[in-house]
C-alpha cells in the first residue's frame, strides 16, 4: 500500500514531458527542472545528447540518485553553496549540541520538512518509479487527466471537464421534490430579500460618501456587538433566544440534515435551548442570515473553532442551494413560456458563476469543509450524494498520521491549528446541483471556491503578468475569511491583493447570458451586495482595516468588540520584573523608526555590559528584524540570530552558543515562535521590541525562563516596548484597566508578576 501511494505521489509530481518522457523510454529524465523553465532549456541543450547516451547504459537506480542530486545543484543560488557546506560540516556537530541540551531537541530537528528520517532507500524509489508509470498508463486508458499536484506548485492544474454539462445550470431544470417552497417568497426569504433590492445610485453615493453610523448590544453570547451602517433606517437586530426552522428558511434538505450534523456540539451544551443550534451558533448564524458583514474576533481553533465553520458552512451552502434552486426554477418556465413573453424577470444570476469564495489557510481546513457540505447534502445514509473526484481530493488534501514525528511536545493550541495537512498553497472549485456535488470543477464553473491566499494570488498574478485572471472573483455575493490571524504570519499582502481585485467588472463575457444577469452584477453594484464573513483569533489593526475599508454591505455591518479584563500577563507562572517602556511617535508610519531610534538609544545601551548577558530580542516584525540584525553586524556585537528562514543547522548552533553564554544576544522572530514553538534555553534578560501579535506568546516566552534553573532567577529582567498606537496589543497583555492607565501616563511602568496572579 505504501509503495503505490509513494508512486502515485511520484506520478502526480511530473510535468506533461516528463510524463512523455516516462511513457517512452520507461524512466524519468534526469534534466527536468520543474522548478525552474528557464534552467530546464538551459541544461537540456548542453546535456541533453549526453544524458540520452548515458540513459542505456546507467542502471534506473543510478537514475533516480542523480535526479535528486541535479535538482539538489540547479535549485541552489552561488551566493548559498558556501553557506550550505559550511552547515553540512558543521551540522553533526549541531546535532550533538541539540542532544547536549535535552531530548527535545533531536524531536524538533525530526520535524523539519526534508528530514533524513523520511527519505526512501533507492530500492523503493526504483519500485515507485515502476508503479509510477504503471499508473499513468491506466490513467491514461481511463481519461483522467494527471498532470498536475498543487503540492508541488506545478503550473498545470487538474479540473474535472467531464462533468460539465452534468452540473451546468443552463441545461438543467429544477426536480419537484427538491424545489424550495419559500424560493418565491420575498416578503420572508432573506436571500431574496438581499438580492432582489434594487438599489438607486443616490443610495450608492450616500454609501460611498457619508461615514457610517454605529450603535452598540449587550448579546448574551458574543457580548458587546457593534452595528455600523451607513443608512440612515437601519434596522435593529435582537439574538434570538429560541430558534424556529420555520424562520431560518432554510433549503429543504438542510432542515432534517443540520440537526445531525450538528449534534456532536450540542451534546456538548449542559442545557441546550434549542435542538439546533449552541448558543454561539444561534446569534452568529442570526446575523449572517440577515446578510450583514460579520467580524467576529473570538475564533479560536482550540475551542470553538469548529462550532464556527459549521455555522458558515451551513449559511454558504444555503445560499448556494436557494441561488441554484431560483436558477434552475427559471429554467423550467422560460422553457415553458409562450412565444415573445417577457424574460427581464428572470434576472437571476450573476456576470460569472461563483457565489462563494472562502479563505482558509491550510488544506485541512479545505478538506474539512468539503466534508461538513457532504453531510450537510446526504439526507441519510441511504441516499449518498454523488461526489466527483472524492478519492483524488482525499488523496492531495488528506494527510498520513505516520507523517508527525513521534513523542513532539507542543502546546494544545498549536496540535489544533497545525493538525493534518499544513500545505498553504492549493485551490479548488465545487460545484452543487441538487443532488450531486463536482470536486475541482473549473473556477467558470463552479458555485463555491475554496482556497488559500496564496493559492488565490497565483491566480490573480500581478500587473504586467501575461497569464492572470480575476474574472472569476467579479460576482463573488459571500466572502468567507476564516482564521484571518494566520494570515498574518503567513503573507497578509496576498489578503489585500483578494481584495483589490474581488467584486470588479470582467474582462470576458465567459459565455454569460446577459438578459439573466442582475442589474446589480452590470451596474458594478457587486460589491455593495457582498456579504463578508471574516473570523479571526484576535484584534489586529490590519485586520480591521480590512472590515472597514473593504466592506461596503448596503445592510450594514456587525463587529464584536470585546475588551479583556485581566491579559496574558497573568498567565506568567515565573517570579518576573515586567517594564514597560513607552515610546513617542508622532503617526503610525513614523512609530517604526521611533522605535528602533529608541531601542538603540535608550534600551540597547543598558544591554551592552556583558553582565547583562544571555538577552533575547523578540521581534515581531521580520522587516524589524532584519534592520536590527544590520545594525549589530555593522556594531560588531556579540549576537546570534533565528528566524523563520533559518536553517536547521543554524537554528541548533544558535540555541547553543545563546546556551552556552557564547552570544549575548539572540535575535528571535515571532514567526519563527509561530512555525516552530522551540523552548529556548539560557534566557536571563527578555526585550520584547514589539508587543506580540498573539497575546499569548507573551506569557510562553516569559515562562522560558523556566527551563534554566540555576538560581540566578532574581537577575530576571523583562522589558517591553509599546506606543499609543499598540493600545489592543497592550489590553490583550495586561488588560483594559491597566491600559487605560499607561496610555494617560507618559511614565515608564513596572509591573512584578509573583506567579500567583
Amino acid at each position: 500500500m505504501g509503495k503505490r501511494r509513494a508512486g502515485r505521489e511520484l506520478l502526480r509530481s511530473l510535468s506533461k514531458k516528463q510524463k512523455k518522457h516516462l511513457r517512452e523510454f520507461g524512466e524519468e529524465h534526469p534534466f527536468y527542472d520543474k522548478g525552474n523553465i528557464t534552467v530546464q532549456v538551459e541544461v537540456r541543450s548542453d546535456d541533453s545528447d549526453k544524458s540520452s547516451a548515458e540513459s542505456d547504459s546507467e542502471t534506473e537506480v543510478e537514475q533516480v540518485s542523480g535526479y535528486h542530486k541535479l535538482l539538489a545543484t540547479l535549485k541552489t543560488s552561488p551566493e548559498s553553496e558556501s553557506e550550505e557546506e559550511e552547515d553540512e560540516s558543521e551540522s553533526e556537530e549541531a546535532e550533538e549540541s541539540e542532544a547536549e541540551m535535552d531530548s527535545e531537541g533531536s524531536q524538533e530537528i525530526g520535524e523539519e520538512e526534508g528530514g533524513e528520517e523520511d527519505k526512501k532507500d533507492v530500492a523503493e524509489e526504483k519500485e515507485a518509479t515502476d508503479t509510477a508509470e504503471q499508473m499513468l498508463r491506466q490513467e491514461q486508458a481511463d481519461g483522467t487527466d494527471t498532470s498536475c499536484d498543487p503540492r508541488h506548485g506545478v503550473i498545470e492544474e487538474f479540473t474535472d471537464v467531464k462533468h460539465e454539462s452534468e452540473f451546468s445550470l443552463e441545461t438543467n431544470f429544477m426536480e419537484e421534490e427538491n424545489g424550495d417552497g419559500n424560493a418565491d417568497r420575498k416578503d420572508s426569504n432573506p436571500f431574496k430579500q438581499h438580492m432582489d433590492k434594487e438599489l438607486e445610485e443616490k443610495e450608492i453615493e450616500k454609501m460611498s460618501t457619508l461615514p457610517k453610523t454605529s450603535s452598540q448590544s449587550q448579546w448574551p453570547r458574543l457580548g458587546q456587538v457593534i452595528f455600523s451602517s451607513t443608512s440612515e433606517k437601519q434596522k435593529s437586530l435582537k439574538a434570538d433566544k429560541e430558534v424556529d426552522v420555520k424562520q431560518l428558511h432554510l433549503h429543504k434538505p438542510l432542515e432534517s440534515t443540520w440537526p445531525k450534523v450538528n449534534k456532536q456540539f450540542l451534546s456538548a451544551v449542559d442545557k441546550p435551548i434549542d435542538s439546533f443550534f449552541t448558543p454561539l451558533q444561534r446569534e452568529l448564524f442570526c446575523i449572517m442570515n440577515s446578510y450583514r458583514d460579520l467580524f467576529y474576533p473570538e475564533r479560536n481553533a482550540l475551542t470553538n473553532g469548529e462550532e464556527v465553520r459549521h455555522a458558515y458552512c451551513l449559511h454558504a451552502l444555503n445560499h448556494v442551494l436557494k441561488a441554484n434552486a431560483q436558477v434552475l426554477c427559471n429554467n423550467a418556465k422560460r422553457r415553458d413560456r409562450k412565444p415573445g413573453a417577457d424574460t427581464d424577470d428572470h434576472r437571476d444570476q450573476g456576470l460569472t458563476r461563483p457565489k462563494v469564495l472562502v479563505l482558509v489557510p491550510f488544506r485541512e481546513c479545505a478538506l474539512r469543509i468539503v466534508h461538513i457540505l457532504i453531510s450537510l447534502l446526504e439526507v441519510n445514509d441511504k441516499k449518498k450524494i454523488d461526489v466527483s473526484n472524492k478519492k483524488r481530493f482525499k488523496g492531495e488534501f488528506g494527510s498520513d498520521p505516520e507523517e508527525k514525528p513521534p513523542n513532539l511536545k507542543r502546546p494544545e493550541d498549536y496540535e489544533a491549528v497545525f493538525a493534518g495537512n499544513i500545505d498553504d498553497h492549493f485551490r479548488i472549485g465545487v460545484a452543487i446541483l441538487q443532488k450531486s456535488m463536482r470536486l475541482y470543477a473549473p473556477f467558470y464553473s463552479s458555485d463555491i471556491i475554496i482556497a488559500s491566499p496564496l493559492g488565490i494570488r497565483t491566480v490573480i498574478g500581478a500587473e504586467g503578468e501575461k497569464k492572470r485572471d480575476f474574472d472569476f472573483l467579479s460576482s463573488i455575493e459571500i466572502l468567507i475569511i476564516d482564521q484571518a490571524d494566520i494570515y498574518l504570519m503567513q503573507n497578509w499582502e496576498h489578503v489585500l491583493h483578494l481584495m483589490k481585485h474581488i467584486n470588479l467588472l470582467p474582462l470576458d463575457s465567459h459565455g454569460v447570458d446577459f438578459s439573466r444577469v442582475r442589474m446589480l452584477n452590470l451596474n458594478n453594484w457587486s460589491k455593495y451586495y457582498r456579504q463578508t464573513l471574516l473570523f479571526s483569533a484576535l484584534q489586529d489593526p490590519q485586520i480591521n482595516s480590512v472590515f472597514n475599508k473593504h466592506c461596503f454591505n448596503y445592510t450594514g455591518q456587525v463587529a464584536v468588540r470585546n475588551v479583556p479584563l485581566t491579559g496574558s500577563i497573568s498567565h506568567v507562572v515565573v517570579q518576573l520584573p515586567h517594564v514597560f517602556r513607552r515610546l513617542e511617535a508622532d503617526s503610525v508610519t513614523s512609530v517604526i523608526d521611533a522605535r528602533f531610534q529608541f531601542f538603540i538609544d535608550k534600551v540597547l545601551p543598558e544591554y551592552r555590559d556583558a553582565i547583562m548577558s544571555h538577552t533575547l530580542i523578540y521581534v515581531p516584525s521580520y522587516f524589524d528584524y532584519v534592520r536590527l540584525r544590520n545594525y549589530f553586524k555593522k556594531e560588531d556585537l556579540n549576537f546570534t540570530h533565528i528566524c523563520e528562514y533559518t536553517k536547521k543547522a543554524a537554528v541548533c548552533r544558535a540555541r547553543r552558543f545563546f546556551l552556552k553564554g557564547e552570544k549575548q544576544f539572540l535575535l528571535f522572530t515571532e514567526r519563527f515562535h509561530f512555525y516552530k514553538r522551540y523552548t529556548i534555553k539560557g534566557i536571563r534578560n527578555l526585550i520584547f521590541y514589539e508587543l506580540p501579535t498573539y497575546s499569548h506568546f507573551y506569557s510562553e516566552i516569559c515562562n522560558m525562563l523556566k527551563a534554566t534553573d540555576n538560581g540566578v532567577d532574581a537577575t530576571w529582567t523583562c522589558t517591553v516596548l509599546y506606543s499609543k498606537y499598540d493600545a489592543q496589543k497592550l489590553a490583550a497583555v495586561v488588560g483594559i484597566d491597566r491600559t487605560a492607565q499607561m496610555l494617560q501616563s507618559k511614565k515608564n511602568v513596572h509591573l512584578f508578576v509573583t506567579g500567583e496572579n
